[in-house]
């Protein structure tokens, strides 16, 4: 990863980059070039690129089980021809190692694209010569956590379905149909219930003000979906789920099986438990980088892994007894795997369950809306009818 760092020279304080595995590695780095480091704090990078890593990860697997060598493979990538993202990409990775730059030292130059797991991966694999398979890894990390990042969005579009269906339906009777009876009911001399005026005025505004109306509900969904991702890449939107009854809990579990998945890839790649735990603050929320760092803090001291997980709150009872086991077993990146495993799959049921109670409920909530509407716009029939009789 990248870190910008003031730093203080024989005469001068420098502004620098520096591409280093973690903060520690980055101060010593600067200590070996006689500089003494005042700040370092990481380097943001490009956000929102468009490139696709698996696709790269995977042919370059294929061109390298081909016998291809990296430059040769990165080569055949960019010959492809095109002017995507892509071809960006392989055309710096190429620039960087034709420089002599390692494999692991271009992707850090480029980690607008490519996460600190999957430099942290292959700065790993080029000490035991099996990039092969440190992309494997990182491919079988990011198919499990897509899978199950799928499932939770799979979960949320019948409802969102329901939800678009169910309001066009509601908004199409307000704003065509009642104002059609509306006009009829006006005329007539009988005095109207008060919820059945209520209604027509608000059928009779609708079809008066349309063009306001649709450009309001278009604007409104437009912002609200921008606030909302907003709120989402700025974890405030998780935050407020967090209070939620149920909620929370699960979504905790959530992150904490994905720091698990993580740190079990980058443990079964050959990294010490320090650096694992280091790159895997790339997959953490700021909520939980303190913990993570009280962790590190803790295996610095000679605290074992387990304790200090658990000391931080980030080990379920489940999680707790397989990673001591892995400990004692010296096989604690698979059991950080299978604690992520287990969770994915606690949560996949519970999305299970609530889908199968709250699209019911919102049918049945959609239903009542749409039948209160037509209800109400026939009660002066009933009421007509009856007096009649």
């Amino acid at each position: 990863m990248r870190f910008e760092v003031r730093a203080l020279g024989a005469d001068q304080v420098q502004t620098l980059i520096v591409d280093a595995l973690d903060e520690g590695e980055a101060r010593r780095l600067l200590a070996a070039r006689q500089l003494t480091a005042l700040t370092v704090t990481r380097a943001s990078g490009r956000r929102g690129s468009r490139f696709d890593l698996s696709l790269f990860a995977q042919e370059l697997i294929e061109l390298l089980d081909a016998g291809l060598e990296l430059a040769e493979a990165i080569e055949a990538l960019d010959a492809r021809g095109g002017h995507g993202e892509s071809q960006r990409v392989t055309r710096a990775l190429l620039a960087r190692l034709r420089e002599g730059q390692s494999f692991s030292q271009a992707l850090a130059a480029a980690d607008e694209d490519f996460p600190p797991l999957f430099i942290g991966l292959v700065r790993a694999a080029e000490r035991t010569s099996h990039l092969q398979d440190a992309l494997s890894r990182y491919l079988e990390y990011r198919n499990r956590f897509d899978a199950l990042r799928q499932r939770i969005s799979g979960a949320l579009i019948y409802p969102m379905v329901l939800l678009g269906v169910g309001g066009a339906v509601s908004l199409f009777l307000l704003g065509y149909v009642v104002p059609k009876f509306a006009t009829v009911y006006r005329g007539s001399a009988n005095k109207l219930p008060l919820l059945s005026r209520v209604m027509l005025d608000i059928g009779e505004f609708l079809a008066t003000h349309a063009a306001g109306v649709i450009g309001a509900l278009l604007l409104l969904l437009i912002g609200g979906g921008y606030l909302l991702r907003r709120a989402w890449q700025q974890g405030q939107l998780e935050a407020a789920l967090r209070h939620l009854p149920g909620v929370g809990p699960r979504i905790e579990r959530f992150r904490i099986a994905q720091l698990y998945l993580a740190l079990g890839t980058l443990l079964n790649g050959g990294l010490p438990a320090l650096q694992a735990l280091a790159l895997a603050e790339g997959v953490a929320t700021p909520a939980m980088l303190p913990r993570l760092r009280t962790v590190s803090a803790a295996l610095r001291r000679g605290e074992s892994v387990t304790d200090a997980l658990a000391a931080a709150s980030l080990v379920t009872p489940v999680a707790l007894r397989l990673l001591r086991a892995g400990e004692r077993s010296a096989r604690l990146g698979e059991m950080f795997i299978r604690a992520a495993r287990h969770h994915d799959a606690e949560l996949g049921r519970w999305i299970d369950r609530f889908s199968r109670l709250f699209e019911p409920l919102l049918m049945a909530a959609i239903g009542v809306t749409v039948g209160v509407i037509v209800v109400l716009l026939y009660l002066p029939i009933f009421d007509l009818a009856g007096s009649l009789q």
